[in-house]
């Protein structure tokens, strides 16, 4: 009998303005750390995808965002380089309440605006790939397999 997989839910949230998005740089976490992400984190028990965008958003940058502002970009289906796999829902929003702000700095240095189509190379290949996705309109993907 096949065994089903078991997945970590992931939540990312682009924040885009005028063809730039708002990366975090990672610290202190002991994954990734050093290189760029977007504002996400994992699902919690009861919790929808949904309000699971709208909670990242405002402890990591202390912004608020209104449910009917939240768009899908795309879902990723990815394997990390240990083996583990992951369902990445990707959100994008052009509008929201407050200026965004590190609202962690014990789990990040700082927060950019970059161009979305030039990441820097210290972003984490996931982040990467979940906006390149968007970026070409690609509703699902892989990334890792």
């Amino acid at each position: 009998m096949t065994q089903r997989q078991q997945v970590t839910v992931d939540v990312h949230v682009i924040l885009e303005q005028t063809g730039h998005i708002l990366l975090c740089l990672r610290a202190g976490t002991g994954y990734a750390d050093g290189l760029y992400c977007l504002p996400s984190g994992h699902l919690d028990e009861g919790e929808t995808i949904v309000d699971c965008a709208i909670r990242e958003a405002r402890e990591e940058v202390g912004i608020t965002i209104d449910p009917k502002h939240l768009q899908p970009a795309t879902v990723l289906h990815h394997l990390s380089p240990e083996g583990r796999p992951r369902v990445g829902f990707f959100f994008v929003t052009h509008t929201w309440t407050g200026e965004p702000t590190n609202a962690e700095p014990s789990k990040c240095a700082k927060v950019d605006w970059v161009p979305a189509d030039l990441l820097p190379d210290n972003t984490v290949p996931y982040t990467m790939a979940g906006v390149a996705h968007y970026l070409a309109g690609k509703t699902v993907g892989l990334h890792g397999w």
